[in-house]
């Protein structure tokens, strides 16, 4: 029987089937829309850094055939053939989506949904409808990813764009380039306007699970008005068209040095001071070295040769200190496009289809309209929210304030609901983000930032003789969801062994399955004691392989 997934929800590819040749259906459809279903594979960055990973209808499948896209059959509107142990390495994830080619958006879709079919069984089926987006134009349905083993995630993520718009959202570029008329494609006189349509006819579907007739081959996009017979292609020309052609991923060339012109070949003239020919002149780049006449281009005067202030620098003198070329002191210097752009390039927000997105060390973000469930952060760690979100505050009741205050474990929560991003931080601490299918994790209440409200947390007990109270205490979180931990630094993990000791202020979390053994080092006069680790309090950590610790390079 097939499994019932909801938006958000995961599971490994072994808990739903043994085997590894699938076959993944969606269906998708809404009144006089026409969709495009494709598949992305996407390396460890998630970024379609091989464009032959590419399957949609111009490219049906990948080189060594992992990915093939089979067409529409049985009820599908679209079906895939995926092996999983023929994918190859550097592929982390497969992303199924579909986007509207032409007018239209996904509001007007009625129910679809994405299934997986193995060995004739369908093992899980992902349902979704046009209520649930507004005016997206394309859609992440779901995702195969490898963590460790295959898995499956239910997506269903709106985007604003069409096929287009998705490709360069996972590093692709789409170039245009001008229609050659001797090469042109006769257009259909039914058939819609397709994005990137191959020179030749695509050929016949692969044979695994292919439905009894081949598609017919999409009409041009662009084509001309009339149609005409088809030119062979010459061998010495390359066809051309006037669509948008998909090609590998965008890479910005290196800017070149400040001062200096991009290219080789030498100008007729000088440039004026800081100014490539043909670019504007950037603020803070490197300056060329001093030539040995005086004052010469580039070179920064003496003190007492500034001009005053207020007045511009001769040509070939430096501005001072923190002023760009032409600029008069105390006004902000005119921000350039270009260079506005590729100065906060490197800051901008990072999109993916999953609930929870690390925005850089300090900064997370979560999605609340993925998964349907609130999520429980700590009070003041919201920076910035988008949408619709509700916050309200999350009391742990009497008992649970009587145990915080006295095993020093509380936590000051807030509720966040509905259907907008927030990001979260705090005091600069690195986040982390800890997802758990049904497993178990030990982390100190001060180390948590927030956590999907479906984990089951309570405060577990370690006992110990020799320390003060007695014991020491910890959070423990248990079931299917993200717990997001915090650290003072870039933590690491090591394995359990019978060996491992850690100094309990500077532990962050451990697997639950491990067993903690309080080691008291309390002695009258340690600095008597030349073995003495220096430590009061060591936790020693033993249990089968697979479990782990998580330590900070710090100490409270």
């Amino acid at each position: 029987m097939a499994r019932e997934f909801q938006r958000g929800h995961k599971a490994k590819i072994s808990d739903l089937t043994a085997g590894t040749d699938l076959y993944v259906g969606v269906s998708i459809a809404g009144p006089g829309l026409t969709f495009d279903i494709s598949c992305f594979g996407l390396d460890a960055n998630e970024q379609l850094s091989d464009d032959r990973y590419f399957v949609f209808y111009n490219q049906p499948k990948s080189p060594e055939e992992s990915i093939q896209q089979l067409g529409a059959q049985a009820g599908d509107s679209e079906s895939f053939r995926v092996t999983l142990d023929r994918i190859p390495a550097g592929i982390h994830r497969l992303s199924f989506t579909a986007s509207v080619d032409g007018a239209g958006q996904m509001s007007q879709i009625g129910p679809g949904y994405i299934r997986i079919v193995a060995g004739g069984e369908e093992v899980v089926r992902y349902s979704f409808t046009g209520s649930e987006f507004s005016t997206e134009r394309a859609l992440m349905i779901g995702d195969f990813y490898l963590k460790d083993v295959w898995r499956f995630a239910a997506v269903g993520q709106g985007f604003d764009g069409g096929l287009a718009a998705l490709l360069k959202n996972f590093g692709g570029e789409v170039a245009e380039e001008e229609a050659a008329p001797e090469q042109q494609v006769p257009a259909q006189a039914t058939g819609a306007p397709r994005f990137a349509p191959p020179p030749q006819a695509a050929g016949p579907a692969p044979s695994f699970g292919a439905p009894a007739q081949a598609p017919a081959p999409a009409a041009a996009f662009a084509a001309p008005p009339q149609p005409a017979p088809p030119q062979p292609a010459a061998p010495q020309q390359q066809p051309v068209h006037s669509a948008p052609t998909m090609v590998g991923p965008l890479t910005t060339p290196p800017a070149a040095p400040y001062g200096q012109p991009p290219h080789p070949p030498q100008q007729p003239g000088p440039p004026s001071y800081g100014q490539v020919p043909g670019r504007q002149p950037g603020y803070g780049g490197q300056v060329p070295p001093p030539a040995p006449a005086p004052a010469p281009y580039g070179q920064q005067p003496a003190y007492s040769q500034q001009p005053p202030y207020g007045q511009q620098p001769a040509h070939g003198q430096q501005p001072p200190y923190g002023q760009a070329p032409g600029q008069v002191p105390g006004q902000q210097p005119a921000a350039a496009g270009a260079g506005l752009a590729a100065a906060l390039q490197p800051y901008k927000e990072a999109p993916t289809g999953a609930r929870w997105t690390p925005q850089n060390q300090q900064l997370m973000r979560v999605d609340l309209s993925m998964g349907g469930q609130a999520v429980l952060a700590r009070q003041g760690s919201m920076v910035l929210y988008q949408g619709k979100v509700d916050f309200s505050y999350k009391g742990a009741g009497f008992a649970g304030r009587i145990v915080g205050n006295a095993t020093g474990q509380e936590m000051q929560l807030m509720r966040c609901t509905g259907r907008g991003q927030v990001f979260l931080a705090e005091t600069g601490a690195h986040l982390h983000a800890i997802e758990l299918q049904g497993d178990g994790i030990c982390v100190s209440a001060e180390n948590v930032l927030a956590f999907d409200e479906s984990l089951q947390h309570e405060v577990r007990r370690i006992e110990g003789h020799g320390i003060p109270g007695g014991a020491l205490f910890t959070m423990q979180f248990q079931g299917s969801g993200t717990v997001i931990v915090k650290t003072h630094g870039v933590p690491v993990v090591l394995p359990v062994t019978p060996t491992t000791f850690a100094d309990s202020n500077a532990i962050v979390a451990w697997s639950s399955a491990s067993q903690v053994i309080i080691s008291s080092q309390v002695r009258l006069r340690r600095n008597a004691y030349p073995g003495h680790s220096g430590e009061t309090v060591n936790l020693q950590f033993r249990g089968a392989p697979g479990n782990f610790i998580v330590v900070q390079p710090y100490e409270v």
